[in-house]
């Protein structure tokens, strides 16, 4: 019995822990314990038997599909959003570490995205700067003046 109720609290620890970081996936090995925790209480006797390995593979099977079910219910897969540096040319964003010449040392969020940038000339940061070329992961950019609007795309 001590077992069964070890196993059933592990379980609602898991799924608990689940539920504050959803995507870790311990929801299934939770269900999976409490479910063997249910059984322990019940039938004591039955998980310290040669039926163990035909016990543990009818509960944990059926609740593994049962889980990945659910999971592709509540998130759906969908295609990953990628974007290419040349995608970025025309852009505007704001300079958030400085930007040197022959230096990628720079950072730049166009987007939502932090990229490395350069410039031919020094860019503060908080400033905003336009990019006039991507070269592989990082981005050249050169700084415009305040009035400017920045696209709304």
């Amino acid at each position: 019995m001590t077992l069964g109720l070890i196993l059933i609290i592990i379980g609602i620890v898991l799924i608990i822990v689940e539920a504050s970081e959803p995507g870790f996936f311990i929801a299934i090995p939770g269900g999976v314990m409490i479910t063997l925790g249910v059984i322990a209480v019940a039938f004591p006797e039955i998980l310290i038997s040669i039926w163990t390995p035909l016990i543990l593979a009818a509960v944990v099977i059926p609740l593994m599909f049962l889980s990945m079910k659910m999971y592709q219910r509540i998130s759906p897969p969908t295609i990953p959003t990628t974007t290419m540096s040349t995608s970025l040319v025309g852009e505007i964003g704001k300079v958030l570490a400085p930007v040197e010449p022959d230096d990628i040392i720079g950072k730049i969020k166009i987007k939502n995205q932090i990229w490395s940038a350069t410039a031919e000339s020094h860019i503060p940061a908080g400033k905003k700067a336009q990019v006039i070329e991507a070269r592989g992961v990082h981005v050249v950019v050169r700084e415009i003046e305040d009035n400017i609007k920045e696209d709304k795309k």
